[in-house]
This record gives structure tokens, C-alpha cells and sequence, in this order.
């Protein structure tokens, strides 16, 4: 079977990211880099790859099998909904856009047109989470009462160097980061239905938030606190504790989420888990029969493209589809009204 051509629009550090992926896979290759920035020559030489200004211009002259939109998030929407006019399958990173409004645009797009469009939340790819959500989908933890999540970290000064867009509108910690954790708790627990929130600039002053200390409801009545922070020096986060990914540190002795249900709780990535086997000797006088879920470990954004390659060619059903983007960017919403209004912020059922 021929391998499919893959083109990769921006080339950032996650477009770089995706290239390499790409780069060392079985399946794809590299049939072209898409970005007007000068910087984006040296990659595409690098990678031995045409580069090409605008997507009309890829489209005249080398019409790809997908597409890679690795942008910032501002461009998602009107990248996103090109792809679907074209008929051109597309993997876009998440968030899915920067605006509800223009993340419902594609959702209403790919419905209209049955378009092959992919959401990249890669850690919907982890093995590890497919563990934690089969165990909490098996009842190991009873009915889910209470979640705990973090992600705190330090972000150099040359990541906002490198792409000052993300000081602005459209960034932000929320977007940026809080939309990955976001589609891992709606895996875990289910839909999110309301929240609250507190936000803080101090630190790095930018106009966007660095700091954002968040309560969530869950439809299914669960209640969930999370803490994030791009200027925290801590490990507490998905990338400084799963393994998934070698550029980052990695701690062993850390979790970033704590899920507790009536019968156990489940802390994650470590996959510590902590059960009771009789209903009727429930109390915190009671010792937890102690245990350890699977912790194995393969690279999501890999898994990713294979899934993606398997869209194009088999029509299979995206694993992170748009309307889950869709979801996703209403609860980053939300939590951003929050910030704002000080109050709690319903999320409409989608």
C-alpha cells in the first residue's frame, strides 16, 4: 500500500512536532510544508520538503491526501473550513477554534458535507488514558464523586519569543492548555455542565491570563477542582509525569489527576489505584486493597497519525471528532466568562 502524502500547515514548534512524526512514519510522508513566515524555508530544506505560502497555492500545484493545520488558533476556523470546501481530509490541532461560534461553523461544515476532519487532542491516543477510562467505565471506582487535576509548570521565556501570538487574544493558558485537560476530564467523568473560575495575569502580565484556579460540575453530578498555571515550578502536569513525550522531565512520583468514586479512587498517570471489595465495609477506618493499573507507554501523536491515515483511507470514525472539539471549546469558554464575570457559567448541552 503507497504511503499517504501529508501536508503540514505551520511550521511552529508543533508543526515541527508533526513533521517529525510524520518523518519516521510507515504509513504517510511529508509531501509539503505550508507557512508564509521566512523561518519556514530552513524547515522545509531540512526536511527536504517544498514549502509553499498560502494553501492555494498547495492546492494548485500538489494536492495532498490530509492535512496537518498546526496554526495559531485564530487561523483554525477559516484553515479548518477551506480543508472542508476542498474536500481535502484534515487533523487539526486543538483547540478546534479559538470561538465557540467559529467552532460551531466547522462542526455545521463537516455535517453538511460528511468531511474527514480529525481534532488533535493526541492524549485521547494515550494508552494510559484508555486504561484509566476503561477502569472508571468498568466500575472499579464506583459512581465518580470528586475529581482533582493539575497542570502546573514553567513555561522559558523563549516559548513566547518564538511565538508571541501566544500573549494574546486567542492564547492564553485556557486555550492553549486547559483545552487538553478539558477533553481528558469529559473522557473520564463525562460532560462538563458548569463552572467557576479565577484568573490571574500577575506574574507574567501578558493580556491573557498565566494563572486560572477552576471548580467544575459534572453532568453526572460529580464535582471537580482544577489548578493551572504556566508559571508554577512544579511537575504536576500531563507532559512531567506520563513519559509519553522525552523533551520534557519526567518525576515518577507524581500525578497530575485524582479521581474518586464511592468504592475507590484512581490517581493517573502513576495509575495507583486504591479499592474496597465490600459494599457493606466502607469507612476511612478501612484498609484499601491496593493496587496498580497498566501503565504502558507509546507516543499519542504517533498513534494520532496512524488514526488519522485510517480515517483518509477507511472512512473510520474520528476518535476526537468535531463536535467533540466543539464541546471542548464551549467548557474553555465557559471557564473564561468566569474569569471574567465572577460567577458560575452553565454550559448548554450541545
Amino acid at each position: 500500500m503507497s504511503r499517504l502524502r501529508i501536508a503540514i500547515v505551520g511550521a511552529g514548534s508543533m508543526g515541527q512536532a508533526h513533521l517529525a512524526v510524520v518523518q519516521r512514519s510507515a504509513s504517510c510522508t511529508v509531501s509539503a510544508l505550508v507557512d508564509p513566515s521566512p523561518a519556514a524555508a530552513h524547515v522545509a530544506q531540512l526536511a527536504g520538503v517544498p514549502l509553499y505560502p498560502t494553501l492555494d497555492q498547495l492546492i494548485e500545484r500538489d494536492r495532498p491526501d490530509g492535512l496537518i493545520l498546526a496554526t495559531p488558533n485564530t487561523l483554525h476556523a477559516d484553515q479548518a473550513l477551506w480543508c472542508i470546501a476542498r474536500g481535502v481530509p484534515a487533523l487539526i490541532e486543538k483547540p478546534l477554534a479559538a470561538t465557540v461560534p467559529d467552532a460551531l461553523a466547522i462542526v455545521e461544515a463537516v455535517d453538511r458535507t460528511g468531511a474527514k476532519v480529525l481534532v488533535g487532542h493526541h492524549r485521547a491516543h494515550s494508552p494510559i488514558m484508555a486504561h484509566a477510562r476503561q477502569l472508571v467505565a468498568d466500575g472499579r471506582l464506583g459512581p465518580i464523586v470528586a475529581v482533582m487535576g493539575s497542570a502546573l509548570f514553567y513555561k522559558p521565556d523563549q516559548y513566547f519569543v518564538d511565538g508571541p501570538w501566544r500573549t494574546g487574544p486567542g492564547a492564553g493558558r485556557v486555550l492553549l492548555n486547559m483545552i487538553h485537560e478539558v477533553h481528558n476530564l469529559r473522557m473520564l467523568c463525562g460532560d462538563i455542565a458548569a463552572v467557576q473560575a479565577l484568573g490571574s495575569r500577575h506574574t507574567r502580565g501578558f493580556p491573557v491570563e498565566d494563572t486560572v484556579a477552576i471548580t467544575l460540575r459534572f453532568a453526572s453530578g460529580a464535582l471537580g477542582t482544577f489548578m493551572l498555571s504556566d508559571t508554577a515550578a512544579s511537575a504536576r502536569s500531563w507532559e512531567q509525569t506520563s513519559k509519553e513525550n522525552p523533551i520534557y522531565a519526567h518525576y515518577d512520583d507524581e500525578d497530575c489527576y485524582v479521581i474518586a468514586g464511592t468504592f475507590g479512587s484512581l490517581a493517573i498517570p502513576t495509575m495507583r489505584l486504591k479499592t474496597w471489595g465490600k459494599a457493606d465495609d466502607r469507612s476511612w477506618r478501612t484498609h484499601f486493597d491496593v493496587g496498580q493499573g497498566e501503565t504502558t507507554r507509546e507516543d499519542p501523536l504517533a498513534r494520532q497519525l496512524a488514526h488519522f491515515a485510517d480515517v483518509i483511507r477507511d472512512d473510520v470514525t474520528p476518535l476526537v471528532s468535531a463536535r467533540d472539539g466543539l464541546c471542548n471549546v464551549r467548557v474553555t469558554q465557559a471557564i473564561l466568562d468566569a474569569v471574567r464575570a465572577g460567577t458560575t457559567i452553565t454550559i448548554s448541552p450541545d
